[in-house]
């Protein structure tokens, strides 16, 4: 891969980045309270959302892309026009910061995590589907399954735990990481769900069984942050100033991609797999492809 731009997106760190389903709009959210949409593939902005009046934690578009979701440390989650950026509605749980959310596959709920450890589901008229108390500590990760009958939430403890669409009721807890978990994807064939914990291990569980069937453990300092390619043959680690790209299937490291950034905050593929970007913590976007 080659690094074709740098820019500097935010005034504080990069904290979220997606693409539109074409690929041709980069949507970026940071510290510094706002959201950005840029041009691809000449990263010129577009335009800016003001809304929120604290960080924005993360983003998730609509599968039709109507509606931009958005969730904040000011305690909110804003539902968004889009593209043109009206907000349509501003949601609020519990007054704690709400630190992930996503829309379901399906097009119908937002579900959003927040730092009082409740999950809570509106459907897309900003209308209260459920909320529940998920975990005793903060979460911070979430994933829809693709047929969106099942929610994984995850944060601060060992467990992942696994809740019915849209009653909320509990179908699995799974255990096997250790302090944290910070990342959940659920794959495309909806047959595999895969978790990253504080510990560093990548677990994958049979989501009929909820059993663990395969640990990879990188054994990295430092590794934070995980992504699948659109492909998932790909696996994009996040460490200080730099993040590898890993062989899915072999479990084997194939390249390090060098990042003049010691923490990196946000990373996306484009839905082609052809443009990687990388936020961090500098305010800066890198661009590799």
């Amino acid at each position: 891969m080659q690094e074709t731009h740098i820019f500097e997106a935010h005034d504080n760190y990069v904290l979220n980045t997606t693409f539109t389903a074409d690929g041709k709009t980069l949507i970026t959210a940071g510290m510094d309270n706002v959201i950005k949409l840029w041009t691809v593939p000449g990263f010129e902005p577009i335009k800016t959302l003001t809304g929120h009046d604290n960080s924005v934690n993360d983003l998730s578009l609509a599968t039709d892309e109507e509606i931009l979701a958005s969730s904040s440390s000011d305690n909110t989650v804003k539902l968004w026009s889009f593209p043109d950026g009206e907000v349509l509605h501003t949601l609020q749980d519990r007054k704690k910061t709400v630190s992930a959310l996503k829309f379901s596959p399906n097009g119908e709920w937002i579900a959003a995590v927040s730092y009082s450890g409740r999950v809570a589901v509106w459907d897309r008229n900003g209308e209260s589907v459920v909320a529940f108390k998920a975990n005793p500590k903060n979460l911070g990760t979430l994933a829809f399954s693709p047929d969106s009958k099942f929610l994984a939430t995850g944060g601060l403890g060992n467990d992942v735990n696994i809740w019915a669409m849209p009653s909320g009721e509990k179908v699995a807890t799974l255990t096997g990481h250790n302090a944290a978990v910070w990342s959940l994807y659920f794959f495309k064939d909806g047959k595999t769900l895969a978790s990253k914990g504080y510990e560093g291990k990548i677990q994958f569980w049979d989501t009929v069984t909820w059993e663990n069937t395969r640990t990879l453990d990188p054994q990295l300092d430092g590794f934070r942050g995980l992504l699948f390619s659109p492909d998932e043959k790909t696996m994009a680690l996040s460490l200080e100033s730099q993040v590898q790209l890993w062989d899915v299937a072999a479990g084997e490291k194939v390249t390090d991609l060098p990042v003049s950034t010691k923490v990196i905050s946000a990373m996306t593929f484009s839905p082609d797999g052809k443009i990687f970007i990388i936020g961090g913590a500098d305010k800066k976007i890198r661009v590799w492809s």
